[in-house]
Formats: structure tokens, sequence, C-alpha cells
């Protein structure tokens, strides 16, 4: 299998993404639902996420909204997720949603 990624000692490809340049993005993450101001990039497939409190996320687009129902990221977690791919709809937005404590979600686009 031909690929472009680097390669281990025994020539398996390691799934490395690089950061994207104006990619980073923070959340503040409150009682109220919040997204990112900005929308990810159409060529982003993943982001990775840095959650210092525990909370709620969920992908969407321009009006998406977390609820206590939604993905729970506990405090401390980092967690890499497809917002899209060739053949599955791309996500813009991500929503947010505090479990107990005020605190900021930190997104990096990786391409």
């Amino acid at each position: 299998m031909t690929t472009i990624l680097p390669t281990d000692e025994n020539n398996t490809p390691i799934p490395a993404l690089r950061l994207r340049d104006g990619g980073a993005h923070k959340i503040n993450v409150t009682a109220t639902s919040a997204r990112n101001s900005v929308a990810f990039d159409a060529g982003t497939r993943i982001i990775s996420l840095y959650a210092p409190v525990a909370m709620y996320v969920r992908q969407g687009d321009a009006s998406v909204v977390a609820t206590t129902s939604d993905h729970y990221l506990p405090a401390g977690s980092s967690l890499d997720i497809a917002i899209g791919g060739e053949e599955a709809a791309h996500s813009s937005f991500l929503a947010t949603l505090r479990v107990d404590t005020d605190g900021i979600l930190y997104i990096s686009e990786r391409n």
C-alpha cells in the first residue's frame, strides 16, 4: 500500500496530521450552549479537542445547540473527532455546554 504518511520501523503508516494554520479555536463553556464563531475550514476532516472542564459537545451546522443529552467529555480529556470526509457530510461547528464548572474548550483543526 502506498502512503504519504510517515512509517514506523515495520513500515506501518503512522496516522499523523498537521495543525492547520489559522485553525485554532476556543469556545467559552458555560451554562448556556455556545459554538465556535468561525466555521471550520471545508478541507478540515479531523479536529482535536482539549477539555479542561467537563462538558457536553455536539457537532452540526451554524444552528447547532448542545444539551445534556449530547456526548460527555470528562475534565482533562483530549479527543480527536472526524468532522467530515469524502462521503460524509461536513460539520462546520461544535457546540458546548458545561456540566458544572465554566471553562474553555480548545480546538485544533487538523489536516
